[in-house]
C-alpha cells in the first residue's frame, strides 16, 4: 500500500515555538502612534496582558511552549502530514503534494493553535473574560473552546455576513459557552456608528475589532484576545511547519513549494516560517518557495501599499506597518470570511518585502472548482479559505507539467469545510461569481491613509 500519511508521536510534538523577528534581514519596523511615535508595551496593557505583550516585542529565537499548553494541543496534536495521491492522480502532473491537515482540532481549523496559548497565557495572568471578533468563525469557535478548557468567559463579535451565511459556527461557539453577536451591533459606539451610516452593511474584520476591543477596555477583567495578524499570533503558529519539517525528514524528502492561504496571515505564518528560518541559515537542503494565496476580492498583499494603518475601522489599535487597502476598507461577501481582512500581519508583509516569500491572488469560482476535485479525490470537504492554497498547488502542479520538471508541494489544508456547506450550495446552483475589487474602489479606500506616518524604506 502506497504510503498516505507521516504521524509523529506526542513526544516529537515541538517545544518551543520559532520567532521569525530574531532572523529577520532588515529590522521590520516598530507599531506606531498617529504621531509616528514608536507604541511602548505598556501603551498595550489594557488591551493585552504583559505576558503575550512580551512576545509581541520579543527578539528571542526560541521561546518555550508551556506544559500545561502542551497537555491541551496534545488533543489533536501533532497532525498528520499527507500525501494527496487521488489528487494527483486526478492532475497527471510530475508532483507530488502533501497537506499538513490542521482540520483535525476540535474546532476543525488551525486556529486552536494560538487560541489555547493566549487563553492560558490570559488565565495565569488573572484574566477572567476574553473579547474577540471572527470572520468565517473558525477563530471565534476556536477561542469559544480555548477559554471553556482555562475556565474564562469569551464573547465574540462575528462579521454579520458570517453570522447569516454560517450559523452553525455561531451554534459552536454557543455551545462551548461563548456569546456571539453580529457585527456591527447596536451594543457599541463602533458599531452604531456604522449601522448609522450605513444600515445594511455585511460587516467586516476592521469593524468587529473596533468594536471587540470597545468592549474590552470598557468592561472589567476583560483582555483582546486576536486571531491573526499579530506577532504572538504568528509565533504560536509556527508548531505546523516545525512538525511538518520533522515529518518530511522522515520521508527523505524536501517541499519545493509551500503553499498557504492568507487573510490576516497567521496559518500561512504558521507552515511557511520554520522553512524561511532554514532558507535564511542555509539549512534548507535545497531552494523552497512560500506562497501567500489570496483572494481577488481582497488583495492586500498583491494590490495594496506597504503603509503604517490601524488594524480597525475605528482606529483603536496601533499603527501597523503592512500591506493594507485602508482600513475603511469593507470586502465584497464573498465565501471565504476568514480571508475578509484589510491589512495582512506585519510579519508576513515584511518577509514579503524582503523577497522571501511571493503572493497572489484567485478568483473564487476556481478556488470553488479546486476544493470540489480535492473533495472528489481526497473525500475531505474543505473550508473556502482553504480551497485558495488549494487552487494555487493545482497551478503549481500543471505549471511544473509545462515545465517538464518534477515538484513536491505542501500546502497546509488549515481547516474543514463542514460547517461552510452554504457556499457550496450557491456554487453547484451556478449563483457565486467572482468578484474582483475594481481600482476605483480601491482608491477610494486608500485615502483614509492620508495624513498617517510613512514606514521606512528598507
Amino acid at each position: 500500500m502506497r504510503p498516505v500519511k507521516v504521524v509523529l508521536t506526542e513526544k516529537e510534538m515541538p517545544r518551543k515555538w520559532y520567532n521569525i523577528a530574531a532572523d529577520l534581514p532588515h529590522p521590520m519596523p516598530p507599531p506606531v502612534k498617529p504621531d509616528g511615535k514608536p507604541i511602548k508595551p505598556q501603551d498595550l496593557a489594557p488591551v493585552f496582558p504583559m505576558n503575550l505583550i512580551e512576545q509581541e516585542v520579543s527578539r528571542k529565537r526560541w521561546i518555550k511552549i508551556p506544559d500545561e499548553v502542551l497537555e491541551k494541543l496534545a488533543l489533536w496534536r501533532p497532525s498528520p502530514l499527507c500525501r494527496a495521491h487521488g489528487l494527483e492522480q486526478a492532475l497527471g502532473c510530475p508532483v507530488k503534494i502533501y497537506y499538513k491537515n490542521e482540520g483535525l482540532s476540535p474546532a476543525g481549523s488551525h486556529k486552536p493553535n494560538t487560541a489555547i496559548a493566549q487563553a492560558y497565557y490570559n488565565k495565569v495572568f488573572g484574566i477572567k473574560r476574553l473579547c474577540t471578533e471572527t470572520g468565517a468563525g473558525q477563530w471565534g469557535s476556536a477561542l469559544a473552546m480555548a477559554c471553556k478548557l482555562f475556565g474564562l468567559e469569551c464573547k465574540v463579535y462575528m462579521v454579520k455576513i458570517s453570522f447569516e451565511q454560517k450559523p452553525f459556527r455561531k451554534m459552536m461557539m454557543n455551545t462551548w459557552g461563548a456569546e456571539c453577536v453580529a457585527s456591527p451591533s447596536p451594543t457599541t459606539n463602533a458599531g452604531r456608528a456604522v449601522l448609522a451610516e450605513h444600515p445594511d452593511s455585511p460587516g467586516s474584520l476592521g469593524i468587529a475589532i473596533s468594536e471587540a476591543i470597545e468592549d474590552t477596555v470598557t468592561s472589567k477583567d476583560t483582555r483582546y484576545s486576536l486571531g491573526s495578524v499579530l506577532n504572538h499570533v504568528l509565533l504560536h503558529q509556527t508548531i505546523v511547519g516545525q512538525e511538518a519539517l520533522k515529518q518530511f525528514e522522515k520521508l527523505g524528502e524536501y517541499p519545493d513549494v509551500v503553499i498557504g492561504c492568507v487573510g490576516g496571515g497567521s496559518n500561512f505564518a504558521g507552515i511557511s516560517f520554520p522553512f524561511i528560518h532554514e532558507k535564511i541559515t542555509g539549512k534548507a537542503d535545497k531552494e523552497v518557495r512560500c506562497v501567500a494565496v489570496e483572494p481577488e476580492a481582497c488583495p492586500t498583499l498583491t494590490r495594496g501599499p506597504f503603509a503604517y494603518d490601524a488594524g480597525d475601522v475605528a482606529m483603536m489599535t496601533p499603527l501597523l506597518p503592512m500591506f493594507t487597502l485602508g482600513h475603511a476598507f469593507v470586502p465584497e461577501p464573498i465565501h471565504a470570511g476568514g480571508l475578509r481582512y484589510h491589512g495582512m500581519a506585519p510579519l508576513v508583509s515584511h518577509v514579503l518585502r524582503e523577497k522571501l516569500i511571493e503572493a497572489t491572488a484567485l478568483k473564487q469560482i476556481e478556488c470553488y472548482s479546486a476544493a470540489v476535485l480535492w473533495a472528489h479525490t481526497e473525500g475531505f470537504i474543505p473550508a473556502p479559505e482553504t480551497s485558495h492554497a488549494i487552487a494555487a498547488a493545482v497551478n503549481e502542479a500543471r505549471r511544473a507539467k509545462e515545465e517538464g520538471r518534477e515538484k513536491i508541494i505542501l500546502i497546509n489544508w488549515s481547516g474543514h469545510g463542514l460547517m461552510d456547506l452554504v457556499g457550496y450550495e450557491k456554487y453547484f446552483a451556478g449563483k457565486l461569481v467572482n468578484l474582483e475589487l475594481p481600482e476605483a474602489s480601491l482608491q477610494a479606500s486608500l485615502k483614509c491613509l492620508d495624513g498617517l506616518p510613512k514606514p521606512p524604506a528598507l
